[in-house]
């Protein structure tokens, strides 16, 4: 089902369906905004409401405000000097730059370490909705996009033992600067877990409340512009007023095919609700952005919190070393002393008074830990690297959720009239520039939906998955259903691969968001210039297998539904209706499994019963000092849903508690 090809990066042509080979240049040119002409009149001025005096991209536009000082040098460190600062933060991503700008901001003296560099310069098409699925293409030669790590991973024998393409971002932003923007929070039982797991009460929902608001702007849908069959509704509590600096809202348009999937889940039983940002998951709704409100451009860590007035709190305490790779943590016998790093080849040492803090994610914080020689003792020694603290939970407890799906034709516009028609895709491009509206607002997975799975779909469940599936609180959903207007396939390519027969087509993917599997992380030398190795192991458990089957016949009932029945104007595209029993519906998974991008858990915390913990409910690496580690990779459990939401709050939670602690508050 894959379409192998050379590699292409992108950056020298784009492939758009049946558009054929579309310069890279034109569209690289059309979505490299805003312009002086087209996109000025769009946004307020700054005298107006100066949340949005937005820079321009550097070389091209003057350098006018201090954000853009920040952003393109005035506050860059000098590679191949050693330097030394109060913490070292290595990885630029939504945690690294949430936690650094905290620090920064109380005065502390802060280094932040990013491999990549700017996504605004490097790839500008990254700062628009539409275009988030380009280059994310499981399929090892696809296109890949410039500020793309390149990863490569096992899907496991529960998932035919694959090898694919796993997107991740190297660029300050990291995941906020290339994922779905899709913004939700977790359970109020999952942060129970949470809370019980790692023996502490302040990860209880009521208690990190504040900390999920404290990063978010929240703006109310634009009803003028959006359609009127896809009103939103939300609660005003669920955000606090005053929080900065990362923007939600909805974008101007809606998918066609949402308000009929909406239809579709009410017809089976899963009812809309009020939002998904209090607490509770189960039901339907249309899901918010990270989305700044004027432009309708993603909002993320970076753009947040350096591109933005915000940044003029930190201008002289927050010093930025990109395109700059964490090498190891250097120690005083067990004390986190400063980081070697690399720029460009040339190394040198970042030294810390205060704590080194890595934020590299779930694939790179577990490496830079074990290069350093804090790990399993007998993968360091496999790599000749010295012990430090034998840790052998560094790199396990590998979390993601996964999903699949059938395709259906329909009656409504969806993705493929953009992957089909040239003319049509360029008209939207001119739209999107000179008035922030179009279906470039909007990459139309927008639509989304919890639930535990009924009884009438767990028929066929064995005792051990019910078991299994216990173990989650009342309130984790099992499954999630996300709107996909586009054949999905194998995600080998979702951008070139579309049918060209001139028809609409639309899937809706069942996602295991309470999975059973768990995978692992790697090395393959003591150099993180090597990336490591990576096992998923997707569905190897039986429960997995069990619900991912029971929720890929749900959605046929909802695509079957009377509800849907309108806009379905043909037999099922993929797979087919011929897939029809257990065993071959779960052949069909196996090979076309894919994740979100939602790896987590490879450093967890918990308590020093726990064998396989990395750290304690602060973030700090047992056995070693002044060293912590803040992103995803720390997660006991990975909560149901989408968690970019909780990789902001635990970074605005680790940051107050350095900064309590300093002030001798805790």
């Amino acid at each position: 089902m894959s379409n192998k090809r050379p590699a292409m990066e992108l950056g020298t042509v784009l492939v758009v369906g049946g558009c054929g080979f579309v310069g890279w240049h034109i569209v690289n040119h059309l979505l490299n905004f805003p312009s002086e002409t087209d996109a000025s009149a769009a946004l307020p001025k700054p005298e107006e409401d100066a949340r949005f005096d937005y820079p321009q991209l550097a070389g091209r536009y003057p350098v006018s405000s201090t954000a853009d000082k920040l952003l393109y040098g005035s506050k860059e460190g000098i590679p191949g000097i050693d330097a030394s600062f109060d913490y070292v933060v290595v990885g630029g991503g939504n945690a690294g730059v949430t936690l650094a700008a905290r620090l920064a901001e109380q005065s502390f003296n802060v280094a932040l370490v990013e491999a990549g560099g700017f996504y605004e310069i490097n790839y500008p098409p990254a700062k628009v909705p539409g275009a988030v699925g380009i280059g994310t293409g499981t399929d090892p030669m696809a296109i890949r996009t410039p500020i793309d790590w390149g990863f490569l991973v096992n899907t496991g024998p529960g998932a035919d033992s694959r090898t694919i393409h796993y997107e991740k971002a190297r660029c300050l932003g990291g995941a906020s600067a290339s994922d779905f923007m899709l913004y939700q929070r977790p359970t109020i039982g999952s942060m129970k877990l949470w809370a019980d797991l790692v023996d502490d009460e302040s990860y209880l929902f009521d208690n990190v409340f504040p900390l999920f608001k404290k990063t978010i702007n929240f703006t109310a849908p634009n009803e003028e512009r959006r359609p009127a069959n896809a009103t939103v509704s939300y609660r005003e509590d669920a955000y606090e007023k005053h929080g900065q600096p990362v923007d939600v809202t909805y974008p101007h348009a809606a998918s066609p095919f949402s308000s009929w999937l909406q239809l579709g889940l009410e017809s089976v039983g899963v009812e809309v609700t009020s939002e998904f940002n209090s607490g509770s998951l189960l039901g339907s709704f249309y899901c918010p952005f990270t989305l700044r409100p004027a432009d309708q451009i993603r909002s993320s860590s970076e753009s947040a919190f350096f591109r933005s007035p915000y940044s003029s709190r930190y201008l002289e305490t927050l010093t930025l070393y990109k395109n700059t790779m964490g090498k190891k943590i250097l120690f005083d016998q067990k004390r986190a002393t400063g980081v070697e790093v690399a720029t460009t080849g040339s190394k040198y040492i970042l030294s810390a008074t205060h704590e080194v803090i890595i934020s590299s994610g779930a694939f790179q914080s577990p490496q830079l830990l074990m290069v350093s020689g804090i790990g399993p003792a007998d993968v360091l020694q496999e790599h000749e690297i010295d012990v430090i603290v034998d840790l052998p939970g560094v790199g396990q407890n590998l979390w993601d959720h996964v999903f699949s799906g059938p395709t259906y034709p329909v009656a409504v516009e969806t993705f493929n009239k953009l992957a089909m028609d040239l003319q049509y895709l360029i008209s939207q491009i001119r739209e999107f520039k000179s008035s922030h509206t179009g279906v470039l607002t909007n990459h139309g997975f927008d639509y989304i939906a919890f639930e535990k799975l009924p009884g009438s779909s767990r028929a066929g469940f064995t005792e051990r998955t019910e078991n299994d599936l216990s173990w989650f609180p009342e309130d984790w959903p099992e499954v999630e259903y996300i709107a996909a207007p586009l054949f999905i396939g194998n995600f080998s390519d979702p951008i070139t691969l579309q049918p060209q027969d001139g028809r609409q087509y639309a899937s809706i993917m069942p996602t295991l968001v309470a999975p059973t599997s768990r995978g692992n992380v790697s090395i393959i030398s003591a150099d993180t210039d090597d990336l490591p190795v990576i096992h998923m192991n997707w569905l190897t458990t039986e429960t997995d297998q069990q619900v991912l089957v029971a929720a890929f016949k749900r959605v046929r009932d909802i695509f079957h539904s009377e509800a849907m029945a309108p806009i379905i104007v043909g037999e099922e595209f993929f797979p087919g209706k011929e897939y029809q029993t257990d065993r071959e519906i779960l052949e069909v998974i196996r090979d076309t499994a894919m994740a979100p991008w939602h790896a987590s858990g490879t450093c967890k915390m918990g308590t020093r019963s726990d064998r396989m913990a990395v750290l304690d409910s602060r973030a700090r690496v047992f056995g070693i000092e002044k060293l912590r580690v803040v992103d995803a990779s720390a997660f006991p459990v990975l909560p149901p849903g989408h968690p970019q939401s909780v990789v902001y709050m635990f970074a605005e939670k680790i940051a107050s508690d350095i900064i309590g602690y300093s002030k001798g508050e805790n």
